[in-house]
Parts: structure tokens; C-alpha cells; sequence
């Protein structure tokens, strides 16, 4: 099982490393020059914790539906959103510049693909999974 993971882990921490460094250049080029857009590592961290908490609340994980679930995921919708929307409303009011902007809604897809691929890798309920982290 382990030689299974690690490619998985590789993946994971490269693109890791990609969209953080699509942020740190919409902040930290010469012709940007403002660290405003770093607030969105605050959406990151908050962005799993839903879901984690849904996980480990919902004991009955065969059924179609569950609210603490879905409850959730509406949860972690709105903290992704508003990493979204976060640089677009500093660019709107010229905090920052567009370019940075897009620098950093580039790093934001990468990043938020990277914890949803976390998810698909470690989210099953088999022996290793994320419950051991």
C-alpha cells in the first residue's frame, strides 16, 4: 500500500508548492509589490475543516444524504468562493494590480485542487487515510 501513496504524496506537495508560488508572485513581483492577496492563506486553512469535522461526526456514511454533510460542504462552498472573491475586490478597488489578481486566482484553482485532491487520495475508509494525520 505504501508504495501506492507516495507518487500520490509527490503530486500532492508539487502542486502544493505550484499554487503557492503563483501566489507569492502576484505578491511579490517588482511591479505588484503589495501583500494584500496573502490573506487568502487564511481560506486555505479554514477550507477542510468542514469537511473534517463532518467526517468524523457522521457515524452513518450509507445513506444518500446526510445534513451534517451537506451542511459542510455549503460551509466549505462559501470559504472557496470567497478565496475567490478576495483578490477580485482588492483589484476592483486598485489595492492591488489585475495581474496579481490573476496570479493569484491561479495559485487559489491550484491550491483548492490540491486539497480536493487530499480528499479523493486519503478520504476513503481504508487503513491509512486521513483520521491518521
Amino acid at each position: 500500500m505504501w508504495p501506492l501513496l507516495s507518487p500520490a504524496l509527490v503530486g500532492l506537495s508539487f502542486s502544493g508548492a505550484i499554487g503557492l508560488t503563483f501566489l507569492l508572485l502576484g505578491c511579490a513581483l517588482e511591479q505588484y509589490g503589495v501583500y494584500w492577496p496573502l490573506f487568502v492563506l487564511l481560506f486555505y486553512v479554514l477550507s477542510p475543516i468542514p469537511t473534517f469535522i463532518a467526517r468524523r461526526l457522521s457515524e452513518d456514511t450509507d445513506s444518500a444524504s446526510n445534513a451534517c454533510r451537506e451542511l459542510a460542504y455549503f460551509f466549505t462552498t462559501g470559504i472557496v468562493v470567497s478565496a475567490f472573491g478576495l483578490p477580485m475586490i482588492l483589484a476592483r478597488k486598485e489595492t492591488i494590480q489585475w495581474g496579481a489578481c490573476g496570479l493569484v486566482m491561479a495559485g487559489n484553482s491550484v491550491i483548492f485542487l490540491t486539497i480536493l485532491g487530499f480528499f479523493v487520495v486519503f478520504g476513503g475508509g481504508d487503513d491509512f487515510s486521513w483520521e491518521q494525520w
